[in-house]
């Protein structure tokens, strides 16, 4: 992945120059990702994770090809250019088949990791660091190691059979929970030490020469470590530099690698340009596109009833939170609180749960009706600025039209556009057009 390299290689020559990784498989928030981009004359890196998107649909219902074709379509209705569009697969490993036997989840782990690859996708997140069913925890460094040696040789071998550039790899241990932390953030958050960086750095390459993956290691581009960033359900452990100052220096000397951090949404602007000059050159980020989409959304759909009135309006609110209630499996684990608690946390976690429900036939049969209503009935703005002000005052600055659609871009895009300027607005070089 000849882009994502350079930009890397620019990085490690001293710019303090960054990607930030989309991860959703929203629409709307992939179009905003699209949309950033082609404003930023940059590339775009957007993710799909293996619960979302695995070989039996995940929860979006997509394999890793129909993710790639909602992508370029996307893309192709944009005139976004393709070769600008990287493709990343996160968490790919035992994640989704932790219930099953080791031996078991690698096989389809490994049938995923190639399906990804055969589907076009570009940087591979390579994450065994979550334990089977069957074995002893904690793993070891090097069970976690070989087995994401694995994985890349299976990558490795899907890409063989294709024409095109070759993947780039994301490794590491210290992976923080998907979608934020299910513990409370009160006695904050460690960061990772150099010496164990080091340890997790030494197994992979000690296992990817074992499995005769030497070649692959100068396209092992990031190595995910906790800066310590962190949010749980309503709070933020924001970046502190001094903090994560030994880790920089450890990174300094590897001449191919630099540092991916996840969970890194809901930062303050400062923070996000710290990042990347600490060589966390890599910023994961999603629940807060997600939430911003929700925050949309919800300010809509109460502008809605007060326009047309209750009895005309598509209820989507309601029909969400309906179907949450009906269907919890996708947070009933992660919102312990009861009664009011629990419904505030449903609606307004920062992990944003409530983006698993998005795709629900029913949801998106309200989401439409929703913009439908909207699209032959725009809102006068004056409604609007009460509920989403930002994107009033540019309706009446012409700098979007007055459409549903555009009203939930332009919201997602106030935060597409922070992770933007601290990749990209303080390196001249990093704003060449590609």
């Amino acid at each position: 992945m000849k882009s994502l390299l350079s930009l890397i290689q620019k990085h490690k020559q001293g710019q303090a120059t960054g990607i930030y990784s989309v991860c959703s498989a929203h629409p709307l928030v992939i179009e905003a990702a699209l949309k950033q981009a082609a404003k930023d004359k940059q590339l775009v890196l957007i993710e799909a994770t293996s619960n979302q998107v695995n070989q039996f649909g995940g929860y979006t219902g997509m394999t890793p090809k129909d993710f790639t074709e909602r992508v370029f379509k996307l893309a192709d209705q944009l005139s976004f250019p393709v070769k600008n569009i990287v493709l990343g697969g996160d968490h790919l490993g035992p994640n989704c088949w932790q219930n099953l036997s080791a031996e078991d989840a690698m096989k389809l782990s490994e049938q995923m990791v190639h399906d990804y690859v055969t589907a076009g996708f570009k940087k591979i997140h390579l994450d065994c660091s979550m334990p089977c069913a069957d074995d002893t925890t904690p793993l070891s460094e090097d069970i976690m190691a070989e087995r994401a040696a694995k994985l890349c040789l299976a990558a490795e071998q899907a890409f063989q059979a294709i024409d095109g550039e070759a993947p780039v790899y994301v490794i590491g241990t210290e992976v923080p929970t998907p979608g934020g932390a299910l513990e409370s953030l009160d006695e904050g958050v460690e960061v990772t030490k150099p010496e164990e960086a080091i340890t997790t750095l030494n197994a992979h390459h000690q296992a990817f020469s074992d499995f005769g993956l030497g070649y692959v290691w100068p396209r092992v581009i990031g190595l995910v470590v906790q800066p310590g960033v962190e949010f749980d359900h309503h709070s933020i452990h924001h970046y502190q530099r001094q903090a994560a100052k030994p880790l920089g220096k450890m990174i300094e000397k590897q001449p191919y690698l630099v540092f991916e951090a996840h969970s890194t949404d809901y930062q303050n602007p400062a923070a996000y340009q710290q990042l990347v000059e600490d060589h966390f050159a890599i910023l994961k980020v999603g629940p807060a596109l997600t939430f911003a989409l929700r925050e949309a959304l919800f300010g809509l759909d109460r502008a809605e009833k007060e326009w047309l009135g209750t009895h005309h309006a598509s209820h989507l609110r309601e029909t969400i939170e309906q179907i949450m209630h009906e269907q919890p499996d996708y947070w009933r684990s992660h919102y312990l609180s009861k009664g009011h608690q629990q419904f505030l946390d449903c609606n307004y976690s920062l992990s944003d749960r409530i983006r698993y429900y998005w795709t629900h036939p029913d949801v998106q049969a309200a989401q439409q009706a929703l913009f439908e209503h909207l699209t032959a009935n725009p809102l006068p703005v004056t409604l609007l600025s009460q509920y989403l002000p930002n994107q009033a005052k540019a309706i009446t600055q012409q700098l979007i039209d007055n459409t549903p659609a555009d009203i939930v871009i332009h919201k997602i895009m106030e935060v597409t556009n922070v992770y933007s300027n601290a990749c990209y607005v303080n390196n001249v070089a990093s704003k060449e057009t590609i």
